[in-house]
């Protein structure tokens, strides 16, 4: 086989004894890219540059729906370059950047920056969002017309939700209009001021001030209800209680528009973690019971949910460092999802691969170009992993910019190989290649 620093842009790329996974199923075939696209797929194939699958699923590049990359403003905590070399080497071709920036990505001219910075990265694909609001402020509509027409399939106010009734249903009036999709951070933050862990007989305990589940569930009722009433495509960014889940679901029995995503660290780390007064653990919204945990789980079973989005969160280590109450909340999860999703969900490799790349792809609206099944002529945005694989996260392992990840010390099942973006190895044998 060659070796990694061999494999290139140029020629034909053979991906040797793998196993596809996709929307069909799994196949066991070789895989072959050139010029950007899939060329072949079949058995024995031969190429001008072979890379080892063997033991390894091949399957469509992960893309993620939830991912800070803090440029531009914050770039001592991550740049859209380190970001995307983080995602790569999480399985990642594509990443959705939330526009919590600064300044925040409401006109076009950010929206092309962050565009135009990522194509320089040359990782992966990075996806601008759009402010719903001028400033992600709630007080007046961003420019949602212009910042569609220059591409934007995906807005929201992350970090805030949208807390104006009337202001939320006509930005749902005029998404509908646009064929956009809104993305709700659904957090009624009069009911979570100063609130720092979960509500709970731990928090009491402790004498930390409680965030209820009823403060994200409010909203997603709310939004439900505008959904109904405007024909809107809304999206539930990282849901966290039971109860959300009940209500995503019934929605969805009735045919209502909306979609949703959980993350890996509310499917694998409960409230307690708290107890321990780490900051790494401080997350918005917080981590939940092991109720709520069992019940992201079986949403994600019964495709109730419908992605696995990280929300990835850098921050600079002095910040992380302040008390509980004044360190900002985040972590971090490019590089952990995969083990992370292989170690706590019941599921098979095909759904895997749906909420992890296909259905991420759809709500964000490039499956296009992400989450094609490997099929002649599909774009060459490929993800090598071994589903048996384990390892240790260490610090020195991350290509984050930041070092805020809970996981440090932790063993994971599950690891990326190899990644394709437009049939250019950007990882190989988990090693970043630029």
């Amino acid at each position: 086989m060659t070796r990694p620093a061999e494999v290139s842009a140029v020629g034909r790329v053979v991906l040797k004894d793998g196993t596809i996974v996709d929307s069909r199923g799994e196949q066991r075939l070789d895989v072959a890219m050139e010029n950007g696209v899939v060329t072949e797929v079949g058995i024995e194939l031969r190429g001008d540059r072979l890379v080892d699958a063997r033991g390894c699923v091949v399957a469509p590049g992960f893309v993620d729906l939830h991912a800070h990359l803090r440029e531009p403003g914050k770039e001592e905590a991550e740049t859209i370059e380190t970001g995307s070399r983080a995602g790569a080497k999480g399985g990642y071709t594509a990443l959705v950047a939330m526009p919590n920036t600064d300044p925040p990505q409401d006109s076009v001219a950010v929206i092309d920056f962050v565009r135009e910075q990522g194509k320089r990265a040359g990782l992966l694909e990075v996806v601008p969002s759009g402010c719903i609001t001028l400033g992600r402020q709630g007080e007046a509509l961003a420019p949602l017309a212009e910042l569609a027409a220059a591409g934007v399939r995906l807005f929201t106010d992350d970090g805030s939700g949208v807390q104006n009734e009337l202001l939320m249903r006509r930005a749902m009036e005029y998404a509908r209009g646009l064929g956009v999709t809104l993305a709700q951070h659904c957090e009624v933050t009069s009911l979570t001021k100063g609130a720092v862990m979960n509500e709970c007989q731990c928090c009491t305990s402790l004498g930390l001030p409680g965030w209820p589940s009823i403060a994200e569930e409010l909203m997603v009722f709310r939004d439900i209800e505008l959904a109904r009433l405007t024909g809107a495509r809304v999206h539930f960014l990282h849901l966290s209680t039971a109860r959300s889940v009940e209500l995503v679901r019934a929605a969805k029995r009735d045919g209502l528009p909306i979609t949703a995503e959980v993350t890996p660290h509310h499917l694998s780390l409960d409230d307690t973690r708290l107890t321990s007064f780490d900051t790494v653990f401080k997350v918005n919204p917080p981590l939940r019971s092991l109720g709520d945990i069992a019940a992201l789980r079986a949403g994600v079973r019964d495709g109730t949910i419908d992605a696995l989005a990280t929300d990835h969160a850098p921050h600079p280590r002095r910040d992380k460092e302040l008390s509980l109450d004044q360190a900002p909340p985040g972590m971090l999860g490019l590089e952990t999802a995969l083990g992370v999703a292989l170690g706590v969900l019941d599921v098979d490799l095909v759904h895997l691969v749906r909420i992890m790349s296909t259905q991420p792809a759809a709500i964000a609206g490039i499956s296009d170009r992400h989450g094609r099944d490997i099929e002649v002529g599909a774009p060459a945005n490929v993800v090598v992993f071994d589903p048996d694989l384990s390892w240790t996260v260490s610090p020195d392992s991350l290509s984050s910019k930041s070092r805020n990840t809970p996981y440090v010390g932790m063993t994971l099942r599950g690891k990326v190989r190899h990644t394709f973006f437009n049939g250019v190895a950007t990882v190989l044998d988990g090693d970043a290649q630029r």
